[in-house]
């Protein structure tokens, strides 16, 4: 049996500021496929943003700093999704800032995470190994 050692600083480290928060539901559930098909634990570098990391688990997406031995800079966690019942609605969540530019790159690492999850299931699960099947119209 493979160990997974989830990474957890976020929940260690003081934080400089929190609020509640929305996540857009194509992320989220973007999100949510990625982890059923790549694994529990995904780790992206985020590109133009030179030593940053995204890490993204069940229970929060975590971006850090390689270059100071992945300290936190922001997270998003304590998704709200009990009682879910679409698709469609953001997700209520808490964001923590825990340096003070973090809010400079929100929208960004966003962005970046519906690319790099786009290409690594493209790369990792090549189109062939799906199919769709057919709908038949009723003919009356």
């Amino acid at each position: 049996m493979k160990t997974i050692y989830l990474y957890n600083r976020h929940n260690e480290v003081p934080v400089l500021t929190a609020r509640t928060g929305k996540v857009e539901a194509n992320h989220f559930n973007h999100v949510q496929t990625a982890m059923m098909r790549l694994g529990p634990e995904l780790r992206f570098r985020i590109p133009k943003l030179k030593h940053l990391d995204l890490i993204l688990q069940k229970g929060a997406w975590i971006v850090v700093d390689r270059a100071l031995s992945d300290y936190p800079i922001l997270c998003w966690t304590d998704f709200q999704t009990e009682h879910r019942e679409n698709l469609h609605e953001p997700i209520v969540c808490e964001i923590r800032i825990f340096h003070f530019a973090a809010t400079m790159i929100l929208k960004k690492t966003l962005n970046a995470m519906e690319m790099l999850l786009g290409e690594e299931l493209d790369k990792r699960m090549p189109d062939e190994t799906f199919s769709v099947l057919p709908f038949h119209k009723r003919k009356f």
